[in-house]
């Protein structure tokens, strides 16, 4: 929430004399920030004391630690402003649809290739042949990995294997703690930071289930917990409105995943999917 919020939601809250210093710093931020409060004070006719009493009430130190809040809260809005800064990745605010569309695709591109080209096969055939033969698959992401993680427990349960996925964490880690031995939780998370995650996590592997991430090369919380690990690699560490790429990769491996159990399921899979296929197009 930004200052101006903040200030904004409690101004029904104060007595005259602080809406009246609430009121002249949200018309005047750019100045606000370079007065001391001896200054601001004479310009509103108030008490300093008031004034620093006003920035502890908002949860500050004193004035200084506000008016340092508000720079900082400036100098941000100001770089996100700036037309050197990309919207996202390589993307700016002066491409064409055109030059747009070429440095998505080269984006993705380059996110499949790096992508498959890391993956270790000995250690992929291993995860494969663990969630064929799992008694159940919980698979988890937050955010647009949970998109994912979707698509990829309604393929799997196509093709005979029980998968679940929920939207909701609370019931994502009361999921991971049913889990035992022989079972298989696959988390999606490009960060491995998200603390959804590690806590659904520790909480598989505490109960004996085999923890495979899905995640970004670099040492993470998640890498550290997880049995298995699948680099998913894009280039989004610095600029990045969305998870565009980071999810391109991920759908990347969670596509060869279905695709290597349908293969090692063979025929009667076939025969599944056809059924499952016929009974929706009933509808």
């Amino acid at each position: 929430m930004s200052i101006l919020q903040q200030l904004l939601n409690q101004r029904s809250s104060l007595s005259p004399s602080r809406i009246k210093i609430l009121d002249y710093i949200v018309e005047n931020q750019e100045l606000c920030s370079e007065m001391t409060s001896q200054v601001l004070c004479e310009k509103i006719q108030v008490s300093q004391s008031s004034i620093i009493k006003f920035t502890q009430q908002l949860g500050y130190k004193g004035f200084t630690d506000f008016k340092f809040a508000l720079i900082k809260e400036q100098n941000h809005k100001a770089s996100l402003l700036n037309a050197h800064i990309p919207l996202h990745s390589k993307i700016n605010d002066q491409d064409s649809i055109l030059m747009m569309a070429q440095k998505l695709a080269q984006e993705k591109q380059q996110a499949l290739l790096n992508t498959t080209n890391a993956i270790n096969h000995i250690e992929f055939s291993k995860i494969i042949k663990l969630i064929n033969s799992a008694a159940r698959v919980q698979i988890m992401g937050i955010g647009g990995s949970a998109l994912t993680a979707k698509d990829l427990s309604f393929k799997l349960l196509k093709i005979g294997i029980i998968a679940l996925s929920e939207q909701d964490t609370h019931v994502q880690i009361a999921t991971a703690n049913t889990l035992k031995k022989g079972d298989v939780q696959i988390l999606l998370s490009y960060s491995g930071l998200r603390k959804e995650i590690l806590i659904a996590a520790k909480a598989a592997r505490d109960k004996g289930a085999t923890v495979i991430a899905l995640t970004r090369k670099k040492r993470n919380g998640l890498r550290d917990i997880a049995d298995y690990c699948i680099d998913t690699i894009a280039d989004e560490e610095k600029y990045r409105s969305s998870s565009i790429s980071s999810r391109t990769a991920q759908n990347a491996i969670t596509d060869l995943i279905f695709m290597s159990l349908l293969q090692k399921r063979g025929s009667d899979v076939k025969l599944l999917m056809f059924d499952i296929s016929s009974s929706i197009n009933k509808i």
